[in-house]
């Protein structure tokens, strides 16, 4: 079982009234949690991104903590105080350029040894783009082209020097990019690092098929705006469709099953019994859906301003406006009507209030039990092909994962699916992934 750990900073997944909560900035928080991470024997530890702070109403949106610092600087920190973990960073390709970040993943590569990793992710939201090319932003129809081209000619930059240290010219000329020079740093100690990505489109699986090392998916609905809610791992039969979907698409690409890790991201909660767990859990759901985080979610749906009602009352009988500018930087509904009419059914149906409502649709743990049943549930979901391993998203931030590191890695070592020491140096080593081949000619 493959394992890493999400930091849980900027959400509304983690609980930040809670008085064990601490700075989603301070270098101590990364550090304790990629520690905790290392200790667990995790693969690696992953950052998310955000170019924009969210706005609601016309006013920055401060329901979520604000603030995320640039992860690869953080993971260049983190490089020097850890000695095993990888080190995974979220960047966008819509609003970077190839040589630029590919010398900077290349750079963290060198310094941790071996042990970086890249979040592929792409945008076409105009919001975030207002702070990048004038302006301007991609259509949707064009991220995956541009991300594909992306990565492409960020491989051909790291397979540039030879394997006697000599440095080759480099000559890129796309639809996207132009790239003329020799790169700036030889072959990092892993080849390339190595590329996550996310998309669960079938543009996509298919650009994960052909460039991925590792799919991150989704798990149920914790985390997600309201009505993005994934179900396609909320269920073992689900995540067993996704995972062999994606896996039947690698032979197109010339690639084996083994050459991709599918790892969704997981929520969890840990008591002394069954009963115990199932109480704590929906005690952090209250906490993590306040009375005004309730009303949040529910303007962010309808597209209202709706703070004349109350949390505790039934939801409102308006239609949702689907031309709605209330909510920036999230993304957008397709049918926001749709989504109104099932929340007030389930309503009626079981008598919910908007809180109520908003705690029942928008989210919950993944894994919920005491540590034997976690360990047995996570490694049941491995053995029948739902997945590869988990992101855990703890809900505290930065100790979240320590009870988890405590109580479950123990079980999950002694059932033999867990390391128990790193056997090498490298992620791509950790990961079971195979070296990348330096392409005829470059080497």
């Amino acid at each position: 079982m493959h394992l890493a750990a999400h930091f849980p900073g900027v959400n509304n997944t983690t609980v930040w009234t809670d008085p064990r909560a601490g700075s989603q900035i301070d270098f101590a928080s990364f550090e304790h949690l990629a520690r905790t991470a290392e200790r667990g024997r995790f693969d690696f530890f992953f950052l998310a991104e955000g170019l924009r702070l969210r706005e609601h109403k016309g006013r920055i949106h401060d329901l979520d903590v604000l603030g995320r610092p640039e992860s690869i600087t953080v993971l260049n920190a983190l490089a020097a105080v850890t000695d095993r973990l990888g080190l995974a960073a979220t960047v966008n390709t819509t609003f970077n350029e190839p040589y630029e970040l590919a010398r900077r993943l290349a750079t963290l590569d060198h310094l941790s040894a071996g042990r970086a990793a890249w979040n592929v992710v792409t945008t076409s939201d105009a919001f975030t783009g207002e702070n990048f090319r004038r302006g301007g932003y991609l259509d949707h129809a064009d991220r995956y082209t541009r991300a594909a081209e992306f990565v492409a000619t960020a491989r051909e930059l790291w397979d540039s020097w030879t394997a006697g240290g000599v440095p080759r010219p480099v000559t890129h000329h796309g639809p996207h990019f132009r790239v003329r020079g020799a790169f700036t740093l030889p072959r990092s100690p892993q080849g390339h690092p190595v590329i996550i990505q996310a998309g669960d489109s079938a543009a996509g699986r298919d650009f994960a098929a052909a460039t991925a090392d590792i799919v991150f998916t989704g798990w149920g609905s914790g985390g997600r705006p309201p009505g993005k809610c994934s179900t396609r791992h909320s269920t073992l039969a689900a995540g067993q469709e996704f995972y062999a979907d994606v896996k039947g698409r690698l032979a197109a690409h010339g690639r084996t099953a083994d050459s991709l890790k599918i790892m969704p991201g997981v929520t969890f909660v840990l008591g002394d019994t069954a009963a115990d767990a199932q109480e704590r859990a929906a005690t952090i759901r209250r906490q993590q859906v306040s009375p005004q985080n309730a009303l949040l979610a529910l303007e962010q749906v309808w597209g209202v301003d709706l703070s004349g009602y109350d949390p505790d009352g039934p939801l409102p009988d308006i239609d949702p406006d689907p031309e709605s500018q209330l909510a920036q930087g999230r993304v957008r509904l397709a049918d926001p009507k749709a989504l109104a009419d099932r929340w007030r059914a389930l309503s009626e149906a079981k008598g919910l209030s908007i809180r109520e409502t908003v705690i029942e649709t928008t989210g919950r743990q993944s894994f919920v039990g005491t540590p034997a049943a976690v360990a047995e549930e996570m490694t049941a979901y491995v053995a029948a092909r739902a997945a590869d391993g988990f992101i855990l998203v703890p809900h505290l931030t930065p100790g979240g994962l320590d009870d988890f590191v405590d109580r479950v890695v123990p079980l999950l070592q002694e059932r033999g699916v867990l390391r128990t020491e790193y056997a090498g140096t490298t992620l791509r080593s950790h990961l079971g992934l195979p070296d990348p081949v330096r392409p005829v000619g470059k080497d």
